[in-house]
């Protein structure tokens, strides 16, 4: 029996389904040579979008609920450079490209998504800083704050109330830290190895581990003193982005030089297991969400190798992006809930009648976020216009 047009959107009101089996997750590598981001699926490690962005990009952040993405462009216009926003919704850049320091490399978002945190390597009499950025207006806010010597990567810890920032001097390297509370930095920089650059966190806030390129070496920093805990890990040559499982059990850094990722274990903080071959001259490397693989972007063949967390072997052909992939920092998108709503596709009054329906059935946005497994009210409401979009 054929059902009317017009009967359809009443008929799919009434039918507002659950989120289905599949996640949508992608990887966002910024090509520092192209001036632009790839857009990788991790279900079929294809790249599903080009999306160009400022001039030499380098650090990139995907907020908690997946629904944004922070790429810091080292090549700003007469010294500052910038932040682009992207939606990852329709993947491209909404809105004018952020102002901040000169020469900013890392980015990290707060847990709460509240706000990004931009390293800025060009100096200001000799001393670098942190910009700080409020997601809701997109917008900096209040002074720079000083750090160290030529700041570099940013991880910020579990709770939100502390943000770790490497000082990639080459001879005295320096991990200063930020309180989140009141944008200020706190005691005395943590000193590690020589030019320190990539950063990470452990998922329960206990351990930093900081990659020493001119030691090849990381360093392990006790969270609860701010002071280095364990003898410096010695791991490949020119060691450059960390990445920590979302267990916890695991430590990934990348070796420019050696084009190898070397295993560390966090139970004894050792290297596990010979280094796993990838492309030339490594820099970005993020794990995915649910633990299970490792995405490490190459520099030197503008490609992206997966790695098999299970085995520690990469898994399928390398993916080719842009021109010099950098991807630093962490690239790849929590998974988002593809969900069908009540509007009908493609119609004018998809969105409205969509959130109406979920306020009825669910009482309100916050608890049809929940029910339906989005980590917040944004990303159901970015989702359900990505739907309604056709």
């Amino acid at each position: 029996m054929r059902r009317s047009v017009a009967a359809m959107p009443a008929l799919a009101l009434a039918c507002l389904v659950a989120p289905a089996s599949t996640l949508a997750q992608h990887a966002y590598i910024t090509n520092e040579g192209s001036s632009t981001v790839s857009v990788i699926d991790t279900a079929t490690n294809t790249v599903i979008a080009t999306i160009p962005v400022g001039s030499h990009p380098q650090g990139v952040a995907v907020t908690p609920d997946g629904s944004r993405v922070y790429v810091a462009n080292e090549g700003g216009l007469e010294g500052v450079g910038t932040v682009s926003v992207i939606s990852t919704a329709t993947n491209t850049v909404t809105g004018i490209p952020i102002p901040v320091g000169s020469l900013p490399i890392g980015v990290a978002v707060t847990p709460d998504g509240s706000r990004v945190y931009v390293a800025n390597q060009g100096a200001v009499e000799g001393v670098g800083t942190v910009s700080v950025i409020s997601t809701a207006t997109n917008t900096v806010t209040g002074i720079p704050i000083p750090v160290g010597s030529y700041p570099f990567g940013l991880a910020v810890t579990p709770d939100g109330s502390k943000v770790y920032v490497t000082n990639a001097v080459y001879a005295t390297g320096t991990v200063s830290v930020i309180s989140t509370a009141t944008n200020t930095v706190t005691g005395i920089p943590i000193s590690v190895g020589r030019a320190p650059v990539g950063v990470a966190v452990t998922p329960d806030g206990s351990k930093v581990y900081v990659a020493n390129t001119n030691d090849g070496t990381v360093s392990v920093i006790s969270t609860a003193t701010d002071t280095v805990i364990a003898p410096p890990i010695p791991v490949g040559s020119l060691p450059w982005g960390v990445a920590v499982t979302p267990d916890g059990s695991k430590v990934y850094v990348v070796n420019l030089i050696d084009g190898t990722v070397s295993v560390v274990s966090t139970a004894t903080d050792t290297v596990i297991g010979p280094p796993i071959p990838v492309g030339s001259a490594p820099e970005g490397v993020a794990v995915t969400p649910d633990g299970s693989k490792l995405y490490v972007a190459s520099l030197g063949v503008g490609t992206v190798s997966v790695v098999s967390t299970a085995t520690n072997t990469v898994i399928g052909p390398a993916i080719p992006v842009g021109s010099e992939p950098v991807a630093f920092g962490v690239f790849i998108q929590p998974p988002q809930p593809e969900t069908t709503f009540a509007g009908m596709s493609g119609y004018s009054n998809c969105y409205g009648t969509s959130i109406s329906a979920l306020v009825r059935q669910y009482g309100g946005l916050n608890a049809a976020a929940s029910a339906l497994s989005f980590p917040s009210v944004k990303a159901l409401q970015n989702a359900t216009m990505a739907y309604c979009g056709g």
